[in-house]
C-alpha cells in the first residue's frame, strides 16, 4: 500500500521491506506488575512482568535505506499463544515511522535512537527531542549466544493495538492485530553483562515502566522480513 499523501510523492514505497544485517541490542527486565497492567490492553494477558528494550539498527531496508529505531515490547499472552505486545516505538526515519503506524499498527513515533560500540560496550541510546530517555550497556561480544535461541528471541508472536478515528471523532477502527518476523537468518548472536538506565520525559514515558531487574541481554545480528499484520480482535464488535 502506498502513502498517498502527498500523491505525487508518497510518504513511503509499496514495497515489502527485506532487512539486511539488522542489529538489536536487547535488555529484559522486570518491572512493576502494576505499570504492566495500566498500558497493556485486554484481552491480553500478562504473566511474568517482563520487558524487552530494544535498540534496533537496520542497516541496508529495501526501499527506506538505513535507519534506526528503539522501543519497549512487554511479555503477554493471547489465547494461549506466548508473545510481545508492541507499547511504544521511537525511529529517526519519517518513511518508516509513516508506513509502520498507519498502514501496520506499529506505536511510532520520532526520535533519535543511536546503536554503537564505546570501549568495550556495545551502547544504546534514545533521545527525545534534546533529552536523553535511555541508555542501555551491554559487554561487547562477550560470549556467544546460541542462534537458534537468538532466532526464537526475536521471532516471538507481536500484537499491537490499531486505532484509527473516523471523520466526526468517533472510533473507525479498533482491533488487537498480530504480526511475526518472517524468513530469519541469524548471522551472529552474543550475550553479556548489562544495564538499563531510563529517564522520565513526559512526551516520551519509558521510565513509567521502571527498571527493577536486568534478567538478560543479547546481542544479534541477522537478516529478515515483516509479515504484515492481521487482526485478531475486534473492540467494536466486542462492545
Amino acid at each position: 500500500m502506498l502513502g498517498v499523501t502527498p500523491l505525487s510523492a508518497p510518504a513511503f514505497p509499496a514495497v515489502q521491506p527485506r532487512f539486511f544485517d539488522r542489529e538489536y541490542l536487547n535488555i529484559v527486565y522486570r518491572t512493576d506488575p502494576e505499570a504492566l497492567r495500566a498500558v497493556v490492553p485486554q484481552p491480553l494477558e500478562i504473566d511474568e512482568p517482563l520487558v524487552r528494550f530494544e535498540i534496533m539498527k537496520m542497516n541496508d531496508v529495501t526501499g527506506y535505506g538505513p535507519y534506526t529505531e528503539a522501543g519497549q515490547a512487554i511479555q503477554v499472552v493471547f489465547d494461549g499463544e506466548r508473545g510481545e505486545y508492541l507499547h511504544a516505538m521511537y525511529l529517526d526515519s519519517f518513511a518508516a515511522t509513516a508506513s509502520g503506524r498507519e498502514v501496520g499498527a506499529y506505536p511510532k513515533v520520532m526520535g533519535s535512537p543511536n546503536l554503537y560500540a564505546d570501549n568495550g560496550a556495545l551502547v544504546g541510546t534514545l533521545d527525545y527531542g534534546t533529552l536523553r530517555v535511555a541508555t542501555a550497556t551491554m559487554g561487547y561480544k562477550q560470549f556467544e549466544l546460541d542462534r537458534r535461541q537468538a532466532e526464537a528471541e526475536i521471532t516471538v508472536p507481536t500484537f499491537m493495538l490499531k486505532t484509527i478515528p473516523d471523520y466526526d471523532g468517533s472510533l473507525r477502527v479498533q482491533e488487537l492485530v498480530r504480526t511475526e518476523i518472517t524468513d530469519v537468518v541469524v548471522k551472529a548472536a552474543y550475550t553479556g553483562p548489562a544495564r538499563l538506565q531510563l529517564f522520565q520525559h513526559v512526551l516520551a514515558p519509558l521510565a513509567d515502566l521502571p527498571v527493577l531487574e536486568v534478567v538478560s541481554a543479547s546481542h544479534v545480528i541477522t537478516d529478515l522480513t515483516l509479515a504484515p499484520a492481521k487482526p485478531v480482535h475486534n473492540y467494536l464488535e466486542a462492545s
